[in-house]
């Protein structure tokens, strides 16, 4: 698992200071971008590798508010296949959830042609990080 802590700003919320749908999609893919860098495959660098994760499907659950100036405690636990990987999301804002979800990623080939394996050694960085709470 990875976590990481995510300051909702006031630029993150709308008029009632509560954070706006979008942001925290984008606070979630800094998450992973955080989570692939920690791991040694920075997203900025996949293509070089010949290959990229984009999204194919995402889903989430907002089950309480996030308020500007909230510190929300993100987790992602990757749960990798053959040729794509799920990352899962819990947010809380101390004990609390306040969401949860998940996107689902593929390994592409750099150029097209579709679904490849993941690397076996990104897949076991992956593996390592799932198995964590295990």
């Amino acid at each position: 698992m990875f976590e990481r802590t995510w300051t909702v700003r006031f630029s993150d919320t709308d008029p009632f200071a509560i954070a706006h749908y979008p942001r925290i999609v984008d606070a979630l893919h800094e998450t992973s971008d955080m989570f692939l860098q920690e791991i040694g495959y920075p997203f900025w660098d996949l293509a070089d590798h010949g290959f990229g994760l984009p999204l194919v499907e995402m889903e989430f659950e907002f089950e309480e508010p996030v308020e500007a100036g909230d510190e929300v405690r993100v987790t992602l636990t990757p749960d990798p296949g053959t040729r794509s990987v799920r990352f899962d999301y819990e947010a809380y804002v101390d004990d609390t959830l306040v969401f949860s979800g998940y996107e689902q990623r593929v390994c592409a080939g750099k150029g097209g042609g579709g679904a490849i394996e993941i690397p076996a050694d990104l897949r076991a960085a992956f593996v390592a990080h799932a198995d964590e709470d295990a």
